[in-house]
């Protein structure tokens, strides 16, 4: 086939429709010969037979112009490798699962997006939140507050939009202002489930609905298993929270595990069915335990900037103090005032470093000096926590 080549934009939006995803033979084709000239050689059947096998009952299917029209009546557009905002960070982990013999792992052509095309951006700190869509009570309440608290902490949350535990997880970081994505298997404009079609918009609006699947490709029963593989590329890990033991959730957490990601499962009451799932996870060795937002995010957050402290956690005003200004602080009495000697010899700490802690102490808010001595103060005066917030230690 002569004449010039597509754009790439065009070539991709061709080769998103040309084979059902994923489709490893495809992905391999374009990455040998580029998407435009892949896209040609497609088109006309000059391809081997493994390609010819994911490609020949589309390949003359040519409306790559109509279907980016169709994405960009929605708000939508084609996001492709050869964009900043590609997410190749995350969609490594394919080429590894495919090294490791898993015959499925392609990461997509292109991916549909409406709202922030900015992929890598959006999932660079990320958590998938899965579970059943006949949820119980107790699962979209943990499902909710999870992603609530998760997106105060600065991640995005990643989910399917479905009913249940997914929903849940949308609309939990959606209330903390937090940014969302949903991953979809079906088209960007079509609004499935239809009772969230409003639930989409905002999430549209907070993040990004992303598909592999072009503008108006119809919800079938097993895009829902290939899209799953996308929502565990695309977060650091997956916190499952309801599950029952053949399910969608079980799914996408044996691909996370996979693709080398960390999967974190939320134990519930024995006598619920749709924990089941989560509890042979945990009991096969499968899934990690967690039972707070502070336990995910130290599991999948970045090293030390996730720490086990809740969010609202009360704050204890000695929670800044290194172990000997805490054995000073100790020593001293609310009521009656005491001598560096004195403080020093109940807290067993020579007189010299006495002297040195007390003054850290009453900058803090912590200790009070009187005409009697020394006496404990509450801390509550004193926000500035000696100058920033940090440890207070002293330097003799």
């Amino acid at each position: 086939m002569t004449g010039a080549l597509p754009s790439v934009e065009v070539a991709r939006a061709y080769l998103s429709r040309v084979a059902e995803p994923p489709a490893p033979s495809l992905v391999a084709f374009v990455a040998l010969h580029g998407p435009q000239r892949a896209a040609v050689l497609i088109r006309s059947g000059e391809v081997p037979a493994e390609v010819a096998k994911v490609t020949s009952a589309r390949a003359e299917i040519w409306r790559p112009d109509a279907d980016l029209r169709a994405a960009a009546a929605t708000g939508a557009r084609l996001v492709v490798p050869e964009d900043d905002g590609w997410p190749a960070w995350r969609l490594l982990s394919f080429t590894a699962a495919a090294i490791r013999g898993r015959a499925d792992a392609a990461e997509p052509v292109a991916l549909w997006v409406r709202g922030d095309p900015d992929l890598a951006e959006l999932t660079e700190q990320s958590v998938a939140i899965v579970g059943a869509r006949a949820a119980t009570g107790y699962g979209e309440h943990v499902s909710a507050e999870f992603a609530h608290g998760l997106a105060r902490r600065g991640f995005t949350v990643i989910s399917g939009a479905a009913y249940g535990i997914d929903g849940a997880a949308h609309g939990g970081a959606l209330a903390a202002d937090g940014r969302t994505v949903a991953v979809l298997g079906c088209g960007v404009d079509v609004p499935y489930p239809a009772g969230h079609a409003r639930l989409l918009d905002r999430i549209a609006a907070a993040g990004a609905v992303v598909s592999e699947y072009p503008p108006g490709t119809r919800v079938g029963r097993h895009r829902f298993l290939v899209r799953n593989r996308l929502i565990a590329a695309l977060a650091e890990g997956t916190v499952v929270v309801e599950a029952g033991l053949r399910s969608g959730a079980s799914n996408t957490a044996a691909t996370a595990r996979t693709l080398g990601r960390m999967v974190l499962a939320v134990p519930g009451p024995i006598t619920s069915a749709m924990s089941v799932g989560c509890h042979a996870m945990l009991r096969e060795g499968e899934a990690q335990a967690v039972t707070s937002v502070a336990e995910v995010a130290e599991s999948i957050g970045r090293i030390g900037g996730d720490l086990t402290v809740e969010a609202d956690a009360p704050v204890r005003p000695t929670d800044s103090l290194d172990p000997r200004s805490l054995r000073v602080h100790q020593a001293l009495h609310e009521r009656t005032g005491s001598s560096p000697e004195q403080v020093s010899m109940e807290a067993g700490i020579p007189l010299g470093q006495v002297r040195a802690v007390l003054p850290m102490l009453e900058i803090a808010g912590l200790a009070q000096r009187g005409d009697t001595g020394w006496r404990r103060s509450s801390g509550r005066s004193a926000p500035s926590q000696a100058g920033g917030g940090g440890p207070i230690t002293p330097t003799t």
